[in-house]
């Protein structure tokens, strides 16, 4: 592993049954303070990645090393000490805690005081900060995202995982949130965006990665995968002829 590698996956073999590999060899690298977009169609093994990466799912094959370690076989609160937060899809906020409380326990591993990290989170996230005693399970879809954001930005990561955290927006907070990924990108934190906006993802991404069929089938520049006519067709709704 190089040192401009924070996180690398080599040949990764991973799936829920047994002898059943929804990743079927999958290489993927991020540096630090990068940005990478993984897209592709549903079922492709987006999202399995994301939880392989994080400790969520044993890979049956192949490793994964973050800051140089091999973290295959690690706890989900063992890799977040190392660095790495993770933000599902759904169920990831605490829906009868307050704002503040919600960001108060995405800190709870960390032994110092929590206020100028939370002024930090709110200056980030103003919305949250009008929003601080209200009950996370009372805000709309867009303010959850970005709740969940901030408690994982509590801990300070490294790395940042997010597994489609534009799913069921609206347009208007499609937009919102991205702005807020792009921003905690630029003030340092590597962020891997497993997404099926796909055109929005690579417009913001450093680098892209298209999965198909549990396989790295292309990767590159965000920009050169946005003008790949195979992956315009496919992903971005550009047909032939366009």
């Amino acid at each position: 592993m190089t040192n401009d590698c924070l996180l690398e996956v080599q040949n990764v073999h991973a799936g829920y049954i047994k002898d059943v590999d929804i990743l079927q060899g999958v290489n993927f690298r991020v540096a630090p303070g990068e940005l990478v977009a993984v897209i592709g169609p549903n079922g492709a093994g987006k999202s399995t990645l994301a939880k392989a990466i994080f400790g969520l799912l044993i890979p049956h094959t192949g490793t994964i090393s973050f800051k140089g370690e091999n973290i295959v076989g690690l706890k989900s609160n063992q890799i977040v000490q190392r660095g790495m937060c993770y933000i599902p899809q759904i169920a990831n906020v605490f829906p009868s805690l307050s704002v503040e409380e919600n960001l108060e326990m995405g800190a709870f591993v960390r032994n110092i005081s929590l206020k100028p990290l939370k002024d930090k989170i709110f200056t980030m996230f103003p919305r949250l900060s009008d929003r601080r005693r209200q009950r996370a399970g009372t805000l709309s879809g867009g303010e959850r995202q970005m709740l969940a954001m901030g408690k994982a930005l509590m801990l300070e990561p490294s790395l940042l995982l997010l597994d489609e955290p534009s799913a069921a927006l609206s347009p208007i907070l499609v937009t919102q949130v991205f702005e807020q990924v792009k921003q905690i990108n630029q003030a340092g934190t590597a962020i891997v965006l497993v997404e099926q906006n796909a055109r929005k993802a690579l417009e913001m991404a450093n680098r892209g990665y298209v999965l198909e069929s549990g396989r790295d089938a292309i990767s590159g520049p965000g920009e050169e995968l946005l003008n790949n006519p195979k992956v315009g067709e496919l992903y971005l709704g550009v047909g032939k002829g366009h």
